[in-house]
C-alpha cells in the first residue's frame, strides 16, 4: 500500500492510502510531461470542442488552461444561449453547481487554520442539534422503520468527505429520503441555521464512516462557517476567498443588467435534441433573486477567469499574485485521499476513475486502466458540477484547467473524457478531426 495523506489531524492520524496497480499502463495512456503538453494543445482542444458544437452535441463550450504559470489555451465555441442568440464567450456566466463545494471547503479551512475547529471534532460540538441523531436501520417484520444509535458521532471531516451518514435525498427511496422531501430543509427560503436544525431531526441514512454518499454535507459546512465566524456565509466567503482572489463576478445572484451573459442550461434529449431547461430546481432559480439560503454545495455562478483564479491559487498551494488564502500544508491536506478504510460503498464515485476523496475534492490515486476512464495524472484533484462544468489541478504538470458547458443529464455527452484527452494529447482526441 502507498499512502498519500499521512497527516496528523487533532488527536487522530488520518491517512489516505491506495494500492499501486500491478497491471501495466497501456502505452497510449502514458503520462505526458509539461513541456510536451503545451505543444499542440490549442489545436487539440479546438478540434474537440468545436467538433462537439458542430455535431450539435453541445450548444456551446469554453475552456481555459494554464501550464507552469502561463495561459496556454482559451477557446469558446457555439452559443451560451441559442434562443437569445448569445455566443459563448470569455465573460459568459455559468451555473457551476457543485463546483461551489471546493470554494466552500476553502472558506471553512481558513477557520481551521485559525484553530477554531479540528477535523476529528464531533459535529455536535458546534451543532448540539446533532447530539441525539439516530441512524436508519431498515424495516422490521411489520414494515415499520427501525432506528439505532450511531456507532460513532459524525465528525467535521465526515461532512468534508461525504461520509457523515446524510441521505442522498433525491434518489433515496427510503423513509429518510421521504422525510427530507417532506421537510425540505434545504429550501431556498430557509437560512443555513434553520436547515441544520431541520436536518438534525431527520435520521442519518447510514452509520457515519460506512459509506461515501453525495448529499447535503457541504451545505452543513457553510452553516459551520457561519457559526464559527459569526458572519453570514456569503459575507465571510467574500471577505476571505472571493474578494482577495479578485473573483468579483462569482456569486449566487446575477443582476438583471448582467443576465444577458448568463448561459442557458440545456436538457439533452434521447434523440440528441437540445431543449432549454426551465428554472424548476433551486439551482436554476438561484441567479434570479437573492435568497435566504446561501448553500455551500451548489448555487454559485462564475466566469472562467474567476474560477481559474481559484484553481491557480490551489495549484500554487494557497497563494495567488501575492495574496495567501491558505497555507501550503492545508491545501496538501485537502488534496490528499482521506477515504476511510471503513467505507463499504462509494455510490457513483468509482465512475470518475481511479480516485479517492480528500476534503471537498476527488483525488486521483492511480492512472486510468482503460480508454473508457477519464484521463488524469495521480496526485490530481478535481470536481465538477451538475451542468457538466469541470476543473482540475495537476501539480505534477503544474497545470490547471476549467471547462464550461451547460447541459444535463450529467455525462450525456463525453465532454469531460474528450476534453481531458485533448489537454494531455492521449487516446481519442484524433477521432474528432
Amino acid at each position: 500500500m502507498r499512502c498519500i495523506g499521512f497527516l496528523a489531524i487533532g488527536l487522530s492520524l488520518l491517512a489516505g492510502c491506495y494500492s499501486t496497480p500491478t497491471a501495466p499502463i497501456p502505452a497510449n495512456l502514458a503520462p505526458a510531461t509539461a513541456p510536451a503538453l503545451a505543444e499542440g494543445m490549442p489545436t487539440r482542444i479546438d478540434t474537440v470542442l468545436s467538433g462537439m458544437v458542430e455535431e450539435h452535441e453541445l450548444a456551446g463550450a469554453a475552456a481555459l488552461v494554464w501550464v507552469d504559470g502561463r495561459e496556454i489555451y482559451f477557446g469558446a465555441f457555439g452559443m451560451a444561449d441559442i434562443e437569445a442568440d448569445h455566443p459563448m464567450a470569455r465573460d459568459t456566466l455559468a451555473r457551476i453547481y457543485s463546483m461551489t463545494k471546493p470554494v466552500t471547503g476553502v472558506a471553512l479551512m481558513t477557520l481551521y487554520e485559525k484553530g477554531l475547529f479540528q477535523l476529528d471534532d464531533p459535529l455536535s460540538k458546534y451543532f448540539p442539534e446533532f447530539a441525539d441523531v439516530q441512524v436508519y436501520a431498515g424495516l422490521d417484520e411489520n414494515g415499520a422503520p427501525v432506528f439505532e444509535a450511531p456507532n460513532r458521532p459524525p465528525l467535521v471531516i465526515d461532512i468534508m468527505r461525504h461520509t457523515a451518514g446524510f441521505s442522498s435525498i433525491y434518489d433515496d427511496e427510503t423513509i429518510v429520503g421521504d422525510m427530507y422531501r417532506e421537510v425540505r430543509p434545504l429550501a431556498i427560503d430557509k437560512s443555513l441555521q434553520e436547515m441544520v436544525g431541520q436536518m438534525a431531526e431527520i435520521p442519518l441514512l447510514y452509520q457515519p464512516g460506512e459509506r461515501w454518499l453525495y448529499g447535503p454535507s457541504v451545505d452543513v459546512q457553510a452553516a459551520l462557517v457561519e457559526r464559527l465566524s459569526g458572519k453570514p456565509y456569503l459575507e465571510y466567503l467574500r471577505e476571505t476567498v472571493l474578494d482577495p482572489l479578485g473573483m468579483t463576478e462569482t456569486g449566487y445572484y446575477v443582476p438583471e443588467s448582467e443576465r444577458g451573459r448568463l448561459a442557458q442550461v440545456y436538457v439533452i434529449q434521447d434523440d440528441g435534441a437540445l431543449i432549454p431547461d426551465v428554472p424548476g430546481d433551486e439551482g436554476m432559480q438561484m441567479p434570479y433573486a437573492p435568497h435566504r439560503m446561501t448553500p455551500g454545495g451548489y448555487g454559485l455562478v462564475s466566469t472562467m477567469d474567476d474560477y481559474m483564479r481559484f484553481a491557480r491559487m490551489l495549484l500554487n498551494e494557497g497563494e495567488l499574485d501575492g495574496v495567501r488564502i491558505l497555507k501550503p500544508e492545508t491545501v496538501r491536506l485537502m488534496a490528499s485521499d482521506q477515504m476511510p478504510g471503513t467505507v463499504k460503498d462509494k455510490y457513483w464515485l468509482p465512475s470518475k476513475g481511479q480516485v479517492g476523496f480528500g476534503l471537498d475534492f476527488a483525488v486521483r490515486t492511480a492512472p486510468p486502466v482503460s480508454d473508457a476512464e477519464n484521463y488524469g495524472v495521480p496526485g490530481e484533484f478535481f470536481w465538477d458540477g451538475k451542468a457538466s462544468t469541470l476543473f482540475w489541478v495537476d501539480p505534477e504538470n503544474k497545470l490547471t484547467a476549467v471547462l464550461f458547458v451547460q447541459f444535463v443529464p450529467f455525462g450525456k455527452v463525453p465532454a469531460h473524457h474528450d476534453f481531458r484527452d485533448a489537454v494531455y494529447g492521449v487516446r481519442q482526441f484524433e477521432t474528432r478531426k
